[in-house]
């Protein structure tokens, strides 16, 4: 009778036990059941984000080839704040000096990445508006800055807490704090174009790796569409380039003579062939007088546009100086007044400028630092150079070139044919490198001189082509050739 009392006291421990155990066992359930309730929300939650990120990866790509550049990376920008949670951001492209970044879109209120804003901006227009002007401006090297060190590695880079990071400027005014910021490359086969930048998620917090790998991946596919959008870029910029480079090669070949003067006394031939599609080689013939012919060549240096531009400078100042004036050197001393001084340092006009008096067969020369022209004889199958001195135009001042020049009188006879060219036919290079040079011109003009000057102006391009074979010209070709046809031609003309 004794162990009974023992007993129920035994048995009420026990269910007291239980009782425990069975809490305990239901509170570790709850949490285990609370646990699994949280990871199921945030799976939700990244399942919304992931579903929304392959929304906005459609969206930036759906319309890719409609848009221009800018308005690409407008919408990638736009997709990868809301994808990232961020306030702000930046898309930095590469210039072409491949040294430098700048911001070609800016969503929200960016702030600068280099230089730090003690005070809120002041002008016109909102506090964004001032700030997109300042970060516009911005010139950023490659490695410099967090930005500058992603596009010189080409790997992202997470800043969670930025205000504690050297490399991120301290702004004063509190819209521009920069708290937490995301810099992640825009690559296409390895080379790095830009580079996508977030700042400040809009919640509060600080980006997360889950934040970087989705914009990397958003910046990876819009690299993609951001490479052929700046192809077309180029091809359209070639394409405007292409055209305004054909019309001025219509209007440079406007300024050449369109057709040599079929007059008594003198028979000319010319040629001219650019190496571009503009150049700065030019030839002309000018009615100086009743009595008087002006033949004119010139070469500027340099090639393509900056040749083009002086060439018809050069041009204009010539004909408008050359008309009743019977001395060559006095011409070319007019247009070294006039043009030298709109000449840059490191750019010079080589000219040849000859008057022939047709009734008498007195040619008069003056060289400004142009290969001497040849004289041919038929009568002695030689060759005289007509090689006055004078200096380039623009390599000095008027005194140093008019001191400089000299002209020189020759009398010729009938038949007598005259050549001068530029140094594009002499320096044209075969595909081993070899010059054309002057021997070879030479020996043309006496295998064709007695033929004409056309038949010397053609011969001399056919041979320079074929001495070339399929290495494309240098630098411009400008070939003129004149032959006298005597005071007899003067007056079987009249009579005619």
């Amino acid at each position: 009778m004794s162990n009974v009392p023992v007993f129920h006291a035994w048995m009420d421990w026990t269910a007291a036990g239980l009782l425990l155990l069975g809490g305990l066992i239901g509170l570790l359930l709850i949490r285990r059941y609370l646990r699994c309730r949280h990871a199921l929300e945030a799976l939700r939650r990244e399942r919304e984000v992931m579903f929304g990120f392959v929304h906005d990866v459609a969206e930036v790509f759906s319309e890719s080839d409609d848009v221009s550049t800018d308005e690409l990376l407008e919408n990638v920008l736009f997709y990868a704040l809301r994808t990232s949670g961020a306030a702000a951001g930046t898309v930095y492209l590469k210039e072409p000096d491949g040294l430098h970044l700048r911001a070609r879109a800016v969503c929200g209120v960016a702030p600068p990445i280099l230089m730090a804003i003690e005070k809120a901006p002041q002008g016109e227009g909102s506090l964004s508006a001032a700030v997109e002007r300042i970060v516009r401006a911005e010139r950023i090297r490659i490695g410099e800055g967090p930005v500058g060190e992603v596009a010189r590695l080409g790997s992202a880079r997470l800043i969670r807490d930025a205000e504690r990071d050297p490399a991120v400027p301290r702004h004063g005014p509190t819209p521009l704090r920069i708290r937490s910021l995301i810099a992640v490359p825009m690559r296409f086969h390895q080379r790095v174009m830009g580079v996508l930048v977030a700042v400040n998620r809009v919640d509060g917090q600080p980006f997360t790796p889950s934040d970087l790998d989705l914009l990397q991946a958003l910046a990876d596919q819009a690299s993609v569409s951001l490479h052929y959008s700046l192809l077309r870029e180029e091809l359209d910029a070639k394409r405007r380039l292409d055209h305004d480079l054909a019309v001025a090669r219509r209007i440079q070949q406007a300024l050449l003579p369109r057709e040599l003067p079929r007059r008594p006394g003198i028979e000319v031939a010319a040629i001219n062939r650019p190496a571009q599609q503009v150049g700065g080689d030019y030839y002309d013939v000018i009615e100086v007088d009743d009595r008087h012919v002006g033949l004119a060549i010139a070469d500027v240096s340099g090639k393509g546009v900056s040749g083009a531009l002086l060439m018809s400078v050069c041009r204009s100042v010539l004909r408008a100086i050359a008309p009743g004036c019977t001395s060559p050197a006095k011409v070319l001393c007019g247009l070294n007044r006039v043009v030298s001084a709109d000449l840059g340092e490191d750019m010079f006009i080589t000219a040849v400028y000859m008057v022939l008096d047709v009734s008498t067969g007195r040619l008069s020369v003056a060289r400004a630092g142009h290969d001497a022209p040849v004289l041919f004889r038929p009568s002695e199958r030689g060759l005289t150079r007509l090689d006055p001195p004078g200096v380039a135009i623009g390599l000095g001042g008027p005194d140093l070139f008019e001191g400089a020049l000299e002209e020189l009188n020759v009398e010729i006879q009938p038949g007598d044919l005259w050549v001068t060219y530029t140094d594009g036919l002499t320096e044209a290079q075969d595909d081993e490198g070899q010059m054309f040079g002057e021997d070879r011109a030479l020996e043309t003009v006496v295998l064709a001189g007695a033929l004409g000057p056309h038949s010397v102006v053609a011969a001399l391009e056919d041979r320079v082509r074929r001495f070339c074979g399929g290495h494309p010209l240098d630098d411009d070709l400008t070939i003129l050739a004149a032959r006298y046809t005597g005071p007899e031609d003067l007056g079987s003309s009249a009579a005619r």
